[in-house]
């Protein structure tokens, strides 16, 4: 199945991206209805882009959606302290933040969050990127790992979630798969 990254008006397809994280994140629909309007409040701030996966259909099957880091926010507040601890406070200025980056499970993994997470930071303006992601060993913090993010925070504590979380920063550009090389070369 062929996919298409790009823009994606989050604030109109906000329903069908939360549908994509509902089920990639197992949310009950009282978190959707939260999330909902913090996405929407996101999408208001400077500098904030959303690009989306969608099939030749128009069906989206991932997004991401970042803006410049802003101490002012919620999140920044919330990973502050153990930044400061670990000596890792200035992840928070001159960072792109990775708000959110889901694909639908059925469309995992086929390089669709590689591909959303490198585009939007691409463009990014900022030296570096900052997220967070639950800290357990699974697919997502292996995705971040081979881009190139660290581990600047473990153990994080968010009130409403369950499990802590990891903050990571890696320096833009994201890292690159090296290109496979011919084993044998040409000789002449």
């Amino acid at each position: 199945m062929e996919l298409v990254i790009g823009p994606l008006d989050l604030g109109a397809h906000v329903d069908e991206a939360l549908a994509v994280q509902a089920v990639a994140f197992g949310l009950a629909s009282d978190e959707i209805a939260v999330r909902r309007q913090i996405v929407l409040r996101h999408m208001t701030r400077p500098g904030a882009r959303a690009l989306g996966a969608t099939t030749s259909s128009g069906r989206l099957v991932g997004f991401v959606y970042g803006m410049p880091n802003d101490r002012t926010q919620w999140w920044s507040s919330m990973v502050e302290p153990p930044l400061r601890a670990r000596g890792n406070e200035d992840w928070l200025d001159d960072s792109f933040a990775i708000t959110e980056l889901h694909v639908h499970p059925r469309h995992q993994p086929r390089g669709i969050g590689r591909a959303l997470i490198t585009t939007i930071t691409d463009g990014a303006t900022e030296p570096r990127s900052i997220l967070s992601a639950i800290d357990a060993d699974g697919p997502a913090r292996s995705l971040y790992h081979s881009l190139g993010y660290r581990d600047l925070a473990r153990r994080v504590r968010f009130p409403s979630a369950a499990r802590p979380y990891a903050v990571m920063g890696a320096r833009l550009p994201l890292r690159r798969p090296a290109p496979a090389r011919d084993p044998l070369p040409d000789r002449p």
